[in-house]
Parts: structure tokens; sequence; C-alpha cells
């Protein structure tokens, strides 16, 4: 095939910019996985620069044709071409368990970088002046003298506080890993960008410091995501996979779910289900309506879901279909918390917290990472008890609460019936295996054992073990992570018509409009109202950033003032006065980093033992059982451990800014 020539630019970002514009062509085009047909007669193509939002449903074959891409998977039938020279970035899956900084990993992903600098020990050890003049230019072209300064910014926009990227990398638990993965996909100098569900692990500030980044990307984007304002934000078209096909459309995912709901609106067998998803939505407008003029987060939550009645045919071929169940009681208070803080080991991370929850309240948890948001969740469970202060609760206080850890304590040998059985000797198997339908567990499913789902069915599964229970406060979590459109579309349906009150922690922007009405925003120790929308949260959050890095990026000796004598007097002790407030913070982050190496050499440990077929032998099924036993344990107090050491760690930036 003949490819036209490209000139290259420098971008600081990573990408190598296109001057002219090769695509990649998907000519008639199948894919097979064993005897399934994924999908066939696939004709479209991709412009230089296009960002493309890939969609469909678990199992269509997104991650197939991203196998396809990278040349890790051929055609059963017809063609693929891309210009032979793009340079492809991808996120790994895997981490390996190195003490390589977490900054030289993430540069790791800048391959011309890593060669440059190798040709240049070399030249240096040969010492050829020549080599060494002609490998210093090219270092100055790609920018190789500020990536390390590039590296820094990724990762702190991804939420590692200041200090962190010099820790080895096998010293980070598996989210944060991920985290590592993506800023290093970010660095890399590439042509094109494969994402495969890139916010899963990130809380709400990260994921709109990504999607800033991923705009100004110049280069061509691949997307799956399950995070439709997301994907709004920063795809131009959508690839959508169904039927064993794929259909280009042009414009962002709000675009495409129109056009794909106008042509669906017209089945008549979707009819029914159609207007029962209204119905529910009209419901909660109803309800909600009074409280209309109250703040401006709730205009725009009328306007959702005004829009979520225009697209809810694009839905109606869902396989989820659930509904909370009416809480038995409905306490008026459900639970007060009163001048209270909470923390870890006497450390308060939140302080001079006063809420009280009531049924019907709807709660969005706002602030940067590291503030504390999931620590106030564990305080409104009872997970963690107030350091000071009370927390009352009502005496029918019935609490579902959602966090990720409780993933991992699932029973790995227990199928999705029996963790629903054991909840509830009294209900009938076909009683149960017609609720666990609601949530996609059908047929033989719903018998065999949960080791091997994937982490969107035990998502799923713990979804389904809340709603049973019947609960009259919802405390949520991330509860989107590994959930895909549809599911998320059911959850939001569902939580329109649950009468008790929520408290809500998501990186899901559609989630958190269309289902709060009240913000509360947690930052600096403190719990305070929010009383502006999401929009103006992320300006907020921009304008907190700018300040964080305005000084760094001012030079010492600038400006008149630092020049004068008494000036830099004054800056010296100011400093010193910071340090001496800030050494028990820095004693505490010490100490917690001292744990998660602790923590971590034992997961290691841990893992290398289980990795040993011998423990699977029936004469070892104790051995075994303890040592998943202590896995769960391990793992769940790593992630308390290095959730309150990023906070200390982001206590200490303020500090320090």
């Amino acid at each position: 095939m003949m490819h036209q020539s490209i000139t290259r630019k420098h971008n600081p970002m990573g990408a190598r910019r296109l001057e002219s514009a090769p695509m990649l062509r998907f000519s008639d085009l199948a894919i097979r996985r064993g005897p399934r047909l994924l999908f066939e007669q696939v004709d479209f193509q991709v412009h230089a620069g296009w960002k493309i939002g890939l969609t469909g449903g678990n199992g269509t074959g997104k991650s197939s044709l991203f196998a396809l891409i990278r040349d890790h998977l051929h055609p059963d039938a017809g063609d693929f071409h891309m210009p032979a020279d793009w340079r492809i970035a991808h996120v790994a899956q895997e981490t390996p368990a190195t003490d390589r900084p977490a900054i030289d990993y993430a540069m790791d992903g800048d391959t011309e970088l890593r060669q440059v600098e190798a040709d240049l020990v070399r030249a240096e050890a040969a010492h050829d002046g020549h080599a060494q003049a002609e490998l210093h230019a090219h270092l100055a072209h790609i920018g190789g003298y500020e990536a390390r300064s590039r590296a820094a910014r990724l990762l702190h926009g991804l939420g590692f506080g200041i200090g962190t990227e010099n820790r080895p990398v096998e010293t980070f638990s598996g989210g944060w890993r991920m985290r590592l993965n993506l800023a290093q996909a970010l660095m890399a100098r590439s042509d094109l960008l494969l994402l495969d569900e890139p916010t899963n692990h990130l809380d709400l500030d990260a994921v709109i410091w990504l999607e800033d980044w991923l705009r100004a990307y110049p280069g061509t984007l691949i997307l799956i995501s399950h995070d439709r304002d997301f994907l709004d934000r920063v795809v131009d078209h959508v690839a959508h996979i169904e039927q064993q096909r794929i259909t280009l459309y042009t414009g962002n995912y709000t675009a495409f779910e129109a056009m794909r709901a106008e042509r669906l609106a017209n089945q008549q067998s979707a009819f029914e289900r159609q207007q029962r998803e209204i119905a529910h939505m009209h419901s909660f407008v109803e309800r909600f309506r009074a409280k209309a003029s109250k703040a401006k987060q709730a205009q725009s939550r009328l306007k959702a879901l005004a829009r979520m009645e225009e697209i809810a045919p694009a839905h109606v071929d869902s396989p989820f279909d659930f509904e909370f169940r009416v809480p038995k009681v409905l306490p008026d208070p459900l639970l007060r918390i009163d001048e209270a803080a909470v923390g870890y080991d006497g450390k308060a991370i939140v302080a001079d917290i006063n809420m009280t929850l009531l049924p019907g309240e709807r709660i969005g948890l706002l602030g940067p990472n590291g503030a504390g948001k999931s620590t106030l969740i564990k305080l409104l469970a009872g997970v963690l008890e107030p350091l000071h202060g009370r927390r009352d609760t009502a005496k029918d206080l019935n609490i579902g609460y959602f966090a990720q850890h409780q993933l991992e304590q699932l029973d790995p040998a227990a199928s999705p019936l029996l963790h629903l059985q054991r909840l509830d000797k009294r209900a009938t198997d076909q009683e149960l295996r017609n609720f666990l339908g609601g949530f996609d567990f059908r047929g033989d499913r719903v018998d065999e054992a949960i080791e091997p789902f994937s982490g969107g069915e035990k998502a799923r599964l713990v979804l389904a073990l809340l709603v049973w229970q019947r609960p009259n406060l919802l405390l949520l979590d991330e509860p989107t992570n590994h959930l895909d459109l549809e599911m998320r579309h059911a959850l939001n349906i569902a939580l329109q018509g649950f009468d008790g009150a929520v408290v809500l922690v998501s990186h899901d922007r559609h989630l958190l409009r269309t289902v709060c009405d009240r913000l509360v925003l947690v930052e600096g120790g403190r719990v305070s109202e929010f009383d502006q929308d999401l929009d103006a949260y992320a300006a907020w959050l921009a304008e907190r950033r700018r300040a964080e890095e305005a000084p760094r990026a001012r030079p010492v000796g600038s400006g008149g003032g630092d020049n004068d004598a008494q000036a830099r007097k004054q800056r010296k002790r100011d400093e010193a006065e910071r340090r001496r407030l800030s050494q028990p913070l820095r004693n505490r982050a010490s100490t917690l980093e001292k744990k998660v190496d602790r923590l971590s050499a034992d997961k290691q440990r841990l893992e290398t033992e289980l990795a040993d077929p011998a423990i699977y032998e029936a004469s070892a099924k104790i051995r075994l059982k303890e040592r998943l036993a202590t896995q769960t344990r391990i793992l769940a107090e790593l992630q308390t451990v290095e959730e309150e050491w990023m906070e200390v760690l982001a206590e200490l930036e303020a500090f320090d800014h």
C-alpha cells in the first residue's frame, strides 16, 4: 500500500503532530473468536486527529478491535490498513513489581527519549564528541530536557501527591499502578492512542484533568469508556458495535444516542419498556420540581432528566431491569453527625462535620483527590468511629454501603444464587433467580462460582446483594467502576425510584447530575455546601490546580521584593514556620509509608504462595482457605492505609504551597 510522507513536529504532550492526513481503513472486515462471529462487513475509515468513542455491549468485540489494531489479532476476512510508521500507545494491563521510581516508570513510555538517552550513554563511554553533540540536539528537539517535568505534571494530574513520584512502583496498590500505566501511555510519543476504560481507577478531579489532556492531544484517539459525560467532552465520532456490525456516527455521545434512540423508538416491541422508564423519570421529576429554585444544580438536574426522557428508547434493549425494594421503615432523620472528626490512628482527616440525613436526601460528595471523601463515607457507614463528636443513628437505620473493596470480599467459590440464599434463607429459589435476572445473571450463570467473573459482573452482584437487603440509606463510593453504559443507565433509573437517602461519591458526572440535588464539598479537612453545579466545580478545580502550580513555575528572585534582604529574611522565617507546623504531618506520612511498604511485601509473599499449583491440591484446601482470607484482609488494610497516606500527602502539599 502507498503511504503519504508525513512531516513531524515536536509536541510537548508527547504525540507526534501529523501535517498530512493518513487514516485507519477497515474494509469488509470480519473477526471471529473461536466459532463466535464478533462482527463482519465492517467498512469505515478514521482520519488523522479524529477522536473516536468505541461503544457496544460487553463481549461485542471492542477489545478485539484494539487487538487487531495492535497487530495481536488478524482479520478472518477483509482488510485493515494503518500507516506503517504510526506509533501506537496503549495502557498496559499488568504492572511489573519493579523498584523503579514511579516517575522513571512513567517516563519509560517515551521510548524515543529512552533510546536517545541510551545512545548518549554509549557515545559518552566511547568519547565520541560528534555523536554526543548530535544526540544532545536530538534530545532538545524532542523536548527531552523537559521530559521529567512533563512526567511529574502527568502524575500530579492523575492524583499522585508531591513526594510519591519517587516511590518504587512495587509499593503502590493495583488501582494506583493502573494510574502509572496510564501516565506511561500519555507520556508516549504517539500517533494513535488506544484507551480502554481509562477512568475506572480515577476520581472526579483526575477524570476532569484527563478529559482536558485528551481534548488537547493532537494525535488520533480511540477510546472505550462507559462514562457518557467523558465521551461527550472528548470524542467527535462514535463507532458503535451492534448486531455484528460497526456503525460510525459523527458527533459526540449525546448525538449518537439521539440518532440511535430515534431509530429504536420505532420498534413496537420496545414501547412498553420505554414507557415504564419514562414513568419512573416523570415521577422523580415531579417529586424534585419543588426544589428546582433552591440551587443552580437543580436546574441542570431537571434538564438532564428531560434529556433522559428523550434518549430513553436508546436503552430499551438493555439486559438490566431492576428497582430498589421499598424500605421496611423510613425513620426521620436516618442519621445525624454532630461536631465530629474522623481519621485514622488518632489523626483527623476531616473535622467539624455536621450532617443530618433525611429520607429523600440526594447528596453528591465532591472534593480533590485525597481530601477525605471516602473517609467521610466510612464515618457515615459506621466503618470508622468519630475521633470526637457524635454519630447518632435511627433505631431502624438499614445502610446499603457500596465500596470497591467489597468485590474482593465476595466468596469466590460461591455462585450468585448462593450469595443471595445466604442473605435470605426464606426466599424461594425461583424468586431469587428472577431477581438476579434483572442484573443479567441468567441460566447457568446463576449457579456458577464467581471466581472467574469479570470486575463488572462482580460489581453487579454486589449491587444485587445491596438492593435485596432493602436499605433506607445508600452510601455509594464509586459504584460505576466496571459497569457498562447500560448498567449505569439501569442504576440511574433505579436510584430515581428509591425512597430512602443517597450519599454518592462518583467520577461519573452524568450519575451525579441526575441523582443528586445537593453537592457537598470535602476540602481542606472541612465539609461545606457547594451551591453551584458540576461545571462550576470543574472550573474551581482548574483554578485550584493553577494556584498550586504557580509557586513552582515562579523563578526564585523574580520581582523586586524578593531581591530585598528583608523580604528574603521574612521568606526564610515563613518557610521555617511552615516546616515546624507540618512536621507532625511529615512524621505521620513517614509512618504510613513504612506501613504501606510492609503490607505490600506481605501481599507480594502471598501472591507468590498462591501462584504455586500445589496449594490448589485437595490436601491443601484448609491452607488455601486461610491464605485467601489473609489476602482479603491485607488488600483491605492496604487500601485503607494507602488512602490515608495519600490524604496526608495532600495536606502536606497544601502546606508547601
